[in-house]
């Protein structure tokens, strides 16, 4: 249920480019050909590599063996490249999302067309051609340390191509399905795959895999910070709490500039003449009075993040280089910038998740809330209200906590004496992607309790908007009923509308 947004945004922190790469990734999105300028930076690439080759000079994975077994000779690039993803085979566990699949594919062959990578550009255009015509690998998503890029999921999407493995197809239904790859090949009219070394190497030494996670990650935790601001302001409206812990100039005298923006989001739901109640406290608990503060670091930290994985999408992360005549062994495939920013996203999300939480909590108690019934039931004693929602929100955030642990700091040793220092940015990014999907439902419990509030104080509403739209979904509680699917529901309607809202141009 990590919801993903339609409609691609504007920039509203930095990373608006982000919007358009994911879009550029969409089911029905096409890869252009290669241009001219394409193919000379190709074959350039792949005209140093011949000459080092006729110089009889050692290139990685070409002329000798991958990882350790880099101190023995290697002779035949099909057998090298057959032998690369076939023993990298080994990934495991849930599939990522079709979406996510895509998006895989589009960042590494964006990638292998940078002209860094010695790609053919045939080899290149056939494997576009795939990719254009809906083939899509299934990519287990647990395995890799992503050190030498995200070496095992990677492989398994070329395993795929080579018609081994699994692909997604939609049905007439226009779902998706799982069927054996050479499967879907077939119907596509495709031959499989046959992987000289060259292509193999560039395609599963990258860090595409932790990089597409992180990035609808990042999008995800974007429409989070955006729905928990729509929904403080609801709050504060309902409360009739203090404006002024919004006003401009607390957010200008600080001079952040997240916290600039979350204070205008939140206003944006205030009533122009919205004044303190008589019966609210000067100043609010935190979880209201530090909305804009809280939520402004969460997204001065996204667009950080965001920031750093727009770079890695841009570049090229797999080794060894052609660069201005020489192949040059390195490091770019270690997906260091990926796990800290993955990092950073799930530290940000957790933060607002647990906002949200506290929000719920001060909406269900007497003290906070105005000497309304707690657990807003109209039947205490009788009833229970939102005992069990706000029961069940509390967990959400304890397992988040556990899921967004940072990963880099579990990092161990492997291949032998090779991978001595690895970044497990996959592992971090599945980590906050499952973390996300209970930080929705968190938003959602949130959403309903703003529900049964507007409900209990009589809280007009206008017709078609999002807080009519929400009192449809969660009717004023006349006796308790299960509520899960309201949460999800609700959930689902706070992220859309989330999404229209980043979609909007911010005001300055």
């Amino acid at each position: 249920m990590t919801f993903v947004a339609e409609a691609p945004g504007t920039d509203i922190s930095g990373t608006g480019g982000l919007f358009e790469l994911v879009g550029n990734a969409a089911w029905d999105a096409k890869l252009a050909p290669c241009t001219d300028a394409d193919i000379a930076r190709l074959r350039a690439s792949a005209d140093t590599v011949d000459r080092y080759l006729a110089d009889g000079r050692p290139i990685y994975g070409l002329t000798q063996g991958f990882g350790p077994l880099v101190l023995f000779p290697a002779k035949s690039e099909m057998e090298q490249g057959s032998s690369l993803i076939s023993h990298l085979g080994t990934s495991q566990g849930a599939p990522l999302s079709p979406e996510t699949s895509r998006l895989v594919l589009w960042l590494r062959l964006n990638s292998m067309r940078s002209g860094f990578s010695a790609v053919s550009p045939e080899l290149w255009q056939t494997l576009a051609d795939a990719w254009n015509r809906g083939f899509t690998p299934v990519i287990p998503r647990e395995g890799t340390v992503s050190a030498s890029g995200d070496l095992q999921p990677l492989a398994c999407a070329a395993l795929a191509f080579a018609g081994v493995g699994e692909a997604w197809v939609k049905d007439a239904h226009g779902q998706w399905q799982r069927r054996p790859a050479k499967e879907a090949l077939d119907e596509l009219g495709l031959a499989p795959f046959e992987w000289p070394v060259r292509e193999a190497l560039a395609f599963v030494n990258g860090t595409g895999v932790g990089l597409a996670v992180s990035l609808l990650n990042q999008q995800s935790a974007l429409r989070l910070v955006r729905a928990v601001a729509v929904l403080t302001g609801r709050l504060a409206t309902l409360l009739r709490a203090n404006p002024e812990h919004y006003h401009l100039g607390i957010q200008e005298a600080r001079g952040q500039v997240g916290q600039r923006i979350a204070a205008g989001w939140i206003r944006d739901e205030l009533p122009a003449d919205q004044e303190r109640g008589d019966d609210r406290p000067l100043q609010e608990p935190y979880s209201l009075r530090c909305g804009p503060q809280v939520l402004g670091a969460a997204l001065d930290q996204l667009t950080s993040a965001g920031e750093v994985l727009l770079r890695e999408a841009r570049g090229c992360t797999d080794n060894p280089i052609a660069f201005e005549g020489e192949v040059l062994h390195g490091g770019n495939f270690h997906a260091m910038p990926v796990g800290l920013a993955s990092e950073q996203i799930g530290l940000a999300m957790h933060t607002v998740a647990y906002l949200a939480e506290r929000q719920l909590g001060l909406l269900v108690n007497p003290t906070t809330n105005g000497d309304l019934p707690i657990m807003l039931t109209p039947r205490a004693g009788r009833g229970c209200g939102l005992a069990g929602v706000q029961i069940s929100a509390t967990s959400f955030i304890s397992r988040i906590r556990q899921l967004v642990q940072p990963a880099s700091l579990t990092s161990l040793p492997t291949n032998g004496w090779n991978q001595d220092h690895v970044p497990m940015a996959l592992n971090s990014a599945n980590g906050v992607s499952d973390a996300l999907e209970l930080g929705w439902l968190a938003v959602g419990s949130l959403a309903v309790g703003v529900a049964q509030l507007a409900a209990m104080v009589g809280a007009e509403a206008p017709r078609d908007g999002l807080w009519d739209r929400l009192a449809e979904v969660s009717p004023a509680l006349d006796a308790d009923r299960p509520m899960a699917q309201e949460v999800r529901t609700a959930a689902r309607l706070l992220s859309e509308h989330a999404a229209q809202l980043l979609a909007e141009p911010t005001a300055p």
